[in-house]
């Protein structure tokens, strides 16, 4: 496996946010396999841990808006996802709040999308989205995961989170992963933070970019990433100001050319 680095980065600018945007249902296999048929061949998505320790393919902390946990599982039961283990998680139907066609369409359990993605040559960014108060374990448990399923590919996935603690985890579990740190802010001390846990990649809302944030982020050895870009305008301002990847919901508008 290649040591990713700022000068050695093997992953394509264009990424698809959450499998396929808003096409199919988020983070979802249906939702990678919509992506891959626009010609993306690098994938965000949000993994979590079940009761059981379990890592799965889920982005908010409750089940209610994108799967139908309240019917199928009842009004009395734990809306949180990390609360349920994988045997029941696994049956919830994940689709149909999305639209008919993907009616019936289950969570995914991350080591399902890592095979499909190895299988097919793509490229994955796995968003560390831990159920609260299980930060430092998320991060362990996904990268040691991450470690055993990409063995002896060419290319690992890139960790990223927006907590430095789950990034913590994973470093100390599995040092030789490249991450990121996920910024919604520029917050106070934020280089430094990302210098400490060993980043290769700074990874923030696109309207933080400015000539300056990249000149700091690139003077400290970080490639720049944002997220979630859909609409050409900012798009072509990241290109012009150099930035390094572009996560999308529109894999319908940036056509497969520019991937």
């Amino acid at each position: 496996m290649m040591q990713v680095t700022h000068d050695n980065w093997p992953y394509p600018r264009w990424v698809a946010h959450r499998g396929a945007g808003k096409l199919a249902p988020e983070n979802t296999l249906a939702a990678f396999r919509v992506g891959a048929s626009h010609g993306y061949r690098m994938f965000e998505c949000d993994v979590k841990l079940s009761a059981d320790g379990v890592p799965f393919l889920l982005h908010d902390a409750t089940l209610q808006r994108t799967t139908h946990a309240r019917a199928q599982l009842g009004a009395g039961n734990s809306a949180v996802a990390g609360d349920h283990p994988w045997s029941t998680l696994s049956q919830l139907d994940a689709g149909s709040w999305h639209s008919r066609a993907y009616a019936g369409e289950p969570l995914p359990s991350f080591e399902n999308i890592a095979r499909y993605c190895l299988h097919n040559g793509y490229f994955l960014n796995i968003e560390i989205k831990p159920t609260p108060g299980l930060e430092r374990q998320t991060g362990e448990v996904v990268a040691n995961y991450a470690a055993r399923l990409w063995q002896g590919a060419a290319v690992p996935p890139l960790l990223t989170s927006f907590d430095p603690e789950a990034l913590e985890g994973a470093r100390d579990a599995q040092s030789e992963l490249p991450r990121g740190l996920l910024l919604d802010s520029l917050w106070k001390g934020w280089l430094e933070t990302a210098l400490t846990l060993d980043c290769v990649a700074v990874v923030c809302n696109h309207a933080l970019w400015d000539k300056s944030s990249v000149l700091q982020a690139r003077s400290a050895g970080f490639r720049t990433l944002s997220y979630t870009v859909n609409d050409e305008w900012a798009a072509q301002r990241l290109i012009e100001l150099g930035t390094d990847g572009i996560i999308t919901d529109r894999v319908d508008l940036f056509s497969p050319a520019c991937v």
